[in-house]
């Protein structure tokens, strides 16, 4: 029982960091388990997002076409989703509506005058 406590005592340098290697290994294990798990959230949520934009840039067109014209207030908030769709990584059908609403007219022609 001696020799054990002699050797323990002659190499705790060791143990301790044996100890701590083992320690930090499950703590880098964590988290990265972590870190990919939130990578895949938030993957999700961005597409999410994005999909949510897509479908009111479409919803809005749809809306300004029925109409004839697009007001230049509806202009500013369709470029605002846009913006945010585009950085998220949009670029499909939505760019294309985007740009015919921005070409649409501010206001309907007077026919009556």
């Amino acid at each position: 029982m001696e020799e054990i406590f002699s050797f323990i005592t002659n190499h705790w340098v060791e143990w301790l960091f044996a100890g701590a290697t083992f320690v930090l290994a499950r703590c880098y294990r964590n988290i990265s388990a972590q870190l990919q798990l939130e990578r895949k959230r938030n993957e999700a949520i961005a597409a999410g997002v994005e999909s949510l934009l897509r479908n009111s840039i479409v919803s809005d067109y749809n809306k300004y076409l029925d109409k004839g014209c697009c007001p230049i207030y509806a202009k500013e908030s369709i470029k605002r989703v846009y913006q945010a769709y585009h950085t998220l990584g949009g670029n499909d059908i939505a760019t294309e509506l985007y740009n015919k609403l921005l070409r649409m007219p501010e206001q309907e022609d007077d026919h009556d005058e």
